[in-house]
């Protein structure tokens, strides 16, 4: 991919380009014809290379995994794909013939989200907008349900967000990815955006025209049968539309014209189910690839033609300059355009916050900013790392989102970065009662319950992921500042607690969550945090008010937690305020206030966050008609795929168990899905039969009566 230069050489072999090892899943598609093409230097934007080819190995029952999904348009390639690679058209697909769909389909609703007064001067409301293009893992074999490591890009800044991509593809696997339902479910409970990915790729990097053809054809009613698919596949997995990106040169006028067609009766079918489309900078109007750096007279077409509306957005190419840049939203504004609709390509693959942009063309502080920007593979924050650890992966990620500071509030000196939250106003969804948080960021060391551990598994399923706080971390103290950050070592539940350590020789007061929340009398904080050194005081912060203009303060109310006695769970305690005094108001912030009650450095966690009206509630409706749906055996192992009907009433996810012999429970995983695939579960002792439970997960994390299922030996 090249960098903002005007002067790059279409030619330049993409940088990043790897031939990745063979997949482990071993089925073959029937049919299907000769190897692809070695994926080897080119321009543009490219997905992550093929696996590489290798012998087939026979089936094992870990063929049963779910995966998810990637197609053609319709043809295939000539040859017989690489190990793990399943061929498939699109063209084909109807949700009926879909074996994996339960698993792929996401199931959390799209947040309507609220922008908060930002916490710094300098971020701005309204104006520009951030796109993300992130690749979680191959094209093929990428779980549907997450796995068991913890070294995965576990995205939470989702605050900044507007629009996430999916990224990913290739000519030996497939062009056309959707979303893993995990990804999908994290995405939408923080209002963001995800959208698949179209990618016809440069010759060089096995592209092949005819699947360009395939995509934009016709049928014998005039319709384009694969934009029917592509909505139909969006509205089924459940996921909010389409990145089209067409880098495959040697089309000409009347395949660009197609193209545009193809475009506007995709977006058409779309819209009234929400869809979007995002425009790739590559094809122009002549229909061959010329990356413009600019929306243009060669590529305006694509955004918005004659009649209106084509695409969504455009996701401008690298080679943007201050001056097209310019050029790009002052065209928007006479198309009668946002030109915060157009994403300037910001490479952060190989250099992360290292990376040379010109940020005053993008996001300028001293006048409105000119467009969006686009992140095009964030998750550096991971991928550059020698420890990989969870921990360790926030903090750097943290540091990309928030800057050096790690703070919000109060950002560093700019040096080379900008970070987004210096630039970019904040948004949340907490917006409802009840409201729940256990700092839980989707992957994590151990699987905790009520501070006790109940696996000790590596772990990652994006979809059991918080609302975590927005502004990570907003400190207010007159003294040191303490170490504030998401930790692995110990939680409540989930995989994870929010740990303030330091000398506290001052109170310190760590913003939470940005809320609008209506208040009652019977409303009530709840917390539930441990001390493991330094004794301490802990109040609730409530803001029944926004500040008065950016970077002002939050002005809090402070009320005193009352103990509700300490907990089972290896020295958490309970807390609790009761919110009667602020009745009839609305909460625009939550927040604690940490105070050293000795002279020694404190380690506290909250484990907890909870803000609900004190009323009696039912335990969440158990899942009906639970069964191994399919499995298979090797020795004393056993992979198979549970189902369930959903449960009645409102359900945050599902948690699934094993209930062993003696009788304890072991968490296996959990979905937000009716669906779960569990691998190599082995068997203990001489047990006859394995056994499951499911339970539903309520928001505040209430459990149901468990659901049975038995795998007999």
């Amino acid at each position: 991919m090249p960098e903002n230069d005007d002067d790059v050489d279409a030619r330049t072999p993409h940088p990043s380009t790897e031939i990745r090892p063979p997949a482990r899943r071993t089925v073959l598609a029937a049919g299907a014809g000769a190897g692809a093409a070695a994926l080897l230097g080119a321009p543009g934007l490219v997905p992550p290379a093929s696996a590489a080819q290798a012998a087939p190995t026979p089936a094992t029952p870990a063929d049963l995994a779910p995966y998810a999904s990637y197609w053609f348009p319709d043809s295939l390639p000539q040859g017989t794909p690489g190990p793990g690679i399943v061929w498939r058209s699109l063209k084909q697909w109807t949700p009926e013939s879909d074996p994996d769909l339960a698993h792929n389909t996401a199931t959390v609703p799209l947040a309507q989200r609220f922008t908060p007064v930002p916490a710094n001067r300098d971020a701005r409301a309204g104006q520009a907008r951030i796109a993300s293009l992130v690749s979680f893992g191959p094209t093929a074999s990428n779980p549907a349900q997450g796995s068991a490591t913890a070294d995965y890009y576990a995205l939470t800044h989702w605050a900044y967000i507007d629009e996430l991509v999916f990224w990913g593809g290739s000519a030996g696997e497939g062009i056309v990815l959707a979303p893993n339902a995990p990804v999908v479910d994290a995405a939408h409970r923080h209002g963001v955006r995800v959208l698949g990915n179209v990618f016809l790729p440069p010759i060089a990097y096995g592209g092949d025209l005819q699947w360009t053809r395939d995509l934009v054809q016709r049928d014998a009613d005039g319709r384009f049968p694969i934009a029917d698919r592509l909505v139909r596949v969006a509205r089924t997995y459940g996921f909010d539309g389409w990145f089209v990106n067409a880098e495959t040169d040697g089309g000409d006028s009347a395949l660009a014209t197609r193209m545009r067609e193809f475009l506007r009766a995709l977006r058409a079918a779309g819209a009234p189910h929400g869809l979007r489309i995002t425009w790739y900078d590559a094809m122009n109007c002549t229909g061959r690839v010329g990356w413009q750096g600019a929306l243009n007279a060669l590529n305006q077409e694509f955004f918005e033609d004659r009649t209106g509306k084509v695409a969504d957005s455009v996701f401008v190419d690298f080679r943007w300059t201050p001056d097209t840049l310019a050029a790009s939203g002052a065209l928007a504004d006479r198309l009668g355009r946002s030109r915060h609709e157009l994403w300037a390509a910001v490479d952060t693959e190989s250099h992360g916050w290292d990376s040379a942009v010109r940020w005053d063309a993008i996001v300028p502080r001293d006048r409105g900013h000119v467009v969006s920007y686009g992140f095009y593979r964030p998750e550096w924050t991971r991928n550059h790392l020698t420890d990989r650890s969870p921990g360790a992966f926030h903090r750097a990620d943290d540091r990309f989102w928030t800057g050096e500071s790690l703070d919000p509030a109060r950002p560093a000196p700019e040096s080379r970065w900008r970070a987004p939250a210096t630039a970019v106003a904040d948004r949340s969804t907490v917006a409802g009662l009840p409201f729940a948080c256990s700092f839980n960021t989707g992957h994590g060391l151990r699987w905790y319950e009520e501070g006790e551990v109940v696996s000790d598994a590596p772990w990652n399923h994006l979809g059991l992921q918080d609302r975590l706080p927005g502004r990570r971390w907003a400190v207010d103290t007159a003294g040191r500042r303490p170490h504030v950050g998401l930790d692995f070592a110990d939680a409540w539940r989930g995989g994870s607690s929010l740990l303030v350590a330091g000398a506290l020789t001052a109170p310190a007061v760590i913003g939470l969550h940005c809320t609008r929340l209506p208040l009652t009398r019977r409303t009530v904080v709840e917390l539930v945090h441990a001390t493991a050194s330094g004794p301490v005081a802990v109040e609730v912060g409530v803001a029944t008010r926004e500040p008065d203009a950016p970077g002002e303060p939050v002005p809090y109310t402070w009320l005193k937690t009352t103990p509700m006695g300490a907990d089972t769970g290896r020295g958490w305690d309970r807390a609790r305020a009761g919110l009667a005094s602020l009745a009839g108001r609305t909460a625009y912030a939550l927040a604690v206030r940490i105070t050293a009650l000795g002279g020694e450095p404190v380690a506290w966690r909250l484990g907890a966050l909870s803000v609900r009206d004190e009323t009696r509630t039912r335990r969440p409706a158990p899942p009906l008609a639970l069964a191994v749906a399919a499995s298979a055996r090797r020795e004393d192992q056993a992979w198979l795929r549970l189902s369930w009907r959903r449960a009645a009433g409102p359900v945050r996810h599902y948690e699934v168990s094993r209930v062993l012999p003696d009788g304890t429970r072991r968490f296996l995983g959990g979905t937000c899905a009716a669906a779960l695939y569990l691998p190599a579960v082995p068997r203990a002792g001489r047990e006859r039969e394995a056994v499951f439970e499911v339970r539903a997960v309520d928001e505040l994390y209430a459990l149901s009566a468990p659901a049975r299922a038995r795998l007999a030996w």
